[in-house]
C-alpha cells in the first residue's frame, strides 16, 4: 500500500512538472490552428487532461512532446471542423457576423502586438487547415518535413507540398496586406 502511494505522488509530481513545461506550446500550437484563444484555453485544458489519462503509456520526454503535438493538432482540427458544421447549422452569415465581433474584441495576438502583426495572425488563420498546421508546427515548432509527417500522419511529400502552397498563398495575401498597411488604410 505505501508503495502505491509513493508511485502516485511521483506520479502527480511527474505530471504538473509536464504540464508546467509544455502548456505553453499545447496552448500556442491551439491558438494558432483554431484563431480562436477561448477555444484554445479550452483545448490546452483538454489535451493536458488527456495526457494525465495517457502519461503511463508514454515513455520518454521526447514521447510525451510529441503525443502533446500531434494531439493539439488534431484536436484543434476536430474542433474547426465543429466549429464549421456549427456555422452550416445556424446560417453563414450569423456566424460571420459574430466571429467579426470577437476577433474585434478579442486580437489573434497578444495585446502589445502591432497591428501588423495581428494581421498577419489573421493570415495565417485564414489558410486552410492542413497548410496552417503545416507551418504552425515548422515554423512555431520548429520540426522538420519528417517529423511533421509523422505528427500530422501524412506522407513527407504531403507535407513539403502544404508548406510550399501555404507559404505561396500567405505571402501572396500578406502582399496585399502590406501595401494596404503601408498605404494606412
Amino acid at each position: 500500500m505505501r508503495k502505491l502511494l509513493n508511485w502516485q505522488a511521483q506520479s502527480n509530481l511527474e505530471f504538473e512538472q509536464l504540464v508546467e513545461e509544455h502548456q505553453s506550446m499545447v496552448f500556442s500550437l491551439a491558438w494558432r490552428m483554431t484563431g480562436d484563444r477561448g477555444l484554445a484555453e479550452e483545448l490546452a485544458q483538454d489535451v493536458l487532461l488527456e495526457l494525465d489519462r495517457n502519461l503511463h503509456k508514454l515513455c520518454s520526454a521526447q514521447h510525451v512532446r510529441f503525443w502533446l503535438r500531434q494531439v493539439t493538432v488534431h484536436r484543434s482540427a476536430d474542433a474547426l471542423r465543429r466549429k464549421q458544421t456549427k456555422a452550416a447549422s445556424l446560417g453563414t452569415d450569423l456566424w460571420v457576423e459574430l466571429e467579426e465581433r470577437h476577433v474585434l474584441v478579442e486580437p489573434l495576438d497578444m495585446d502589445d502586438a502591432s497591428p501588423l502583426g495581428r494581421r498577419i495572425e489573421e493570415l495565417l488563420a485564414g489558410l486552410p487547415e492542413s497548410q496552417r498546421a503545416a507551418l504552425v508546427l515548422r515554423y512555431q515548432e520548429d520540426l522538420t518535413p519528417e517529423e511533421i509527417a509523422v505528427t500530422l500522419k501524412a506522407p513527407v511529400a504531403t507535407v513539403k507540398s502544404q508548406l510550399q502552397r501555404g507559404l505561396k498563398l500567405l505571402r501572396m495575401r500578406a502582399s496585399q496586406t502590406l501595401k494596404e498597411y503601408v498605404r494606412g488604410t
